[in-house]
């Protein structure tokens, strides 16, 4: 802790609530050989600063080490322990010339600048310069070990169900939760892509860095997916997108009539959105390498490899639905035209993880969007 942090919390304080050694000055007489900046440093796998405030930063862009903190930084193995910095300010500080210049010189010098959060501010005004939230703190450590096998990837995402009106008040959806597609978004963001995630309706929060466009029918999700298919070089198909809807969705709610005779209803087939993309994907010759999801609930072996064909896609993932729906963790089946690879129970954002590295190696081996 600087002197200035040890003014709005101590450092015992600190040290009941993370059960750690708080240390806060180079005079420290815990260390045998007086020489904390150095020790702390090599045990180290990262140094984050959070909150990294105007001053400090400008004294990191400087190369000033007259503090524990900005001596540790200063005597860090740049080459294994990387620089992490949380800004917190006020808004006019954060977007003064003078931050700016310096957190231009420390990205020059190696160190990772993560965004800032905007809202209300301590000082009673509203703009940029907030903390992140701790949790997208940790979201941000997390992704900055992770392999970034999809660098320079445009990777775009089907999440979730859909849902289809057969009245203002009733429709037909499906029990995905819409999990394992974003977890998969979050997996393809921390493996360094772009990443736009087309979301049915679902509650869940948007992973970090992630761009997201809500949609609610099959055929929201296929104008959305057109719009942002050209700027793709992957497109995972993994939402569960309804087969069938109401030929016509009532104006008004329908009620009972006292016959105890359901109404009746006509159904049309929805727009098969994965084929349709890597059906135009071929005919364009386009560098798209496409990904099939199959939620099937018997036979999925048998299924997914009629699926991947019927599709025209090179992978078809496939999971039993009523085993994973609404769950956290799933186990998966990706089959090609070589075969089946199983990926065992696990951690849904574990598996996406497993799922985005082997996509990436059939990308850098060459794999096309023509089912080889």
């Amino acid at each position: 802790m600087t002197e200035a942090a040890g003014q709005f919390i101590t450092p015992v304080t600190m040290q009941a609530l993370s059960q750690r050694p708080v240390y806060g000055s180079q005079w420290d007489a815990r260390a045998d050989n007086n020489m904390l900046h150095i020790n702390l440093s090599r045990e180290a796998d990262a140094c984050l600063i959070a909150p990294a405030s105007a001053d400090f930063m400008a004294k990191l862009a400087q190369g000033r080490a007259d503090d524990l903190l900005s001596l540790l930084c200063l005597a860090r193995p740049r080459q294994t322990v990387p620089l992490l910095l949380a800004p917190a300010m006020n808004r006019e500080m954060w977007s003064h010339p003078a931050t700016q210049r310096n957190m231009a010189q420390l990205r020059a010098d190696g160190a990772t600048v993560l965004g800032v959060g905007q809202g209300d501010q301590a000082c009673g005004e509203t703009g940029d310069g907030r903390m992140l939230e701790p949790q997208e703190l940790l979201d941000d450590l997390v992704a900055f070990f992770q392999p970034k096998s999809l660098m320079g990837q445009q990777v775009l995402i089907t999440a979730g169900p859909t849902y289809e009106a057969i009245d203002p008040v009733r429709g037909i959806t499906n029990l995905s939760s819409g999990k394992m597609g974003f977890a998969i978004a979050r997996a393809a963001r921390e493996a360094g892509a772009e990443v736009t995630l087309v979301a049915g309706p679902v509650s869940l929060a948007t992973p970090r860095g992630v761009r997201r466009v809500d949609v609610r029918s099959a055929r929201d999700m296929q104008a959305a997916v057109a719009q942002q298919v050209d700027a793709a070089t992957v497109f995972i198909a993994c939402a569960a997108v309804a087969d069938w809807r109401p030929a016509v969705a009532a104006d008004q709610k329908i009620k009972k009539d006292g016959s105890g005779q359901a109404p009746e209803l006509d159904f049309v087939e929805n727009p098969d959105i994965l084929a349709a993309v890597a059906q135009s994907a071929r005919a364009l010759s386009r560098a798209l390498y496409c990904v099939g999801f199959a939620a099937e609930s018997q036979d999925l072996l048998a299924n997914a490899q009629a699926k991947r064909t019927r599709k025209g896609v090179p992978l078809l993932v496939g999971n039993i639905g009523p085993a994973t729906f609404g769950q956290d963790d799933n186990a998966l089946l990706l089959v090609d035209e070589a075969g089946a690879l199983e990926l065992p129970h696990n951690s849904k954002l574990a598996l996406a993880r497993q799922l985005i590295a082997n996509i990436a190696r059939r990308i850098r081996a060459g794999g096309q969007n023509d089912g080889h």
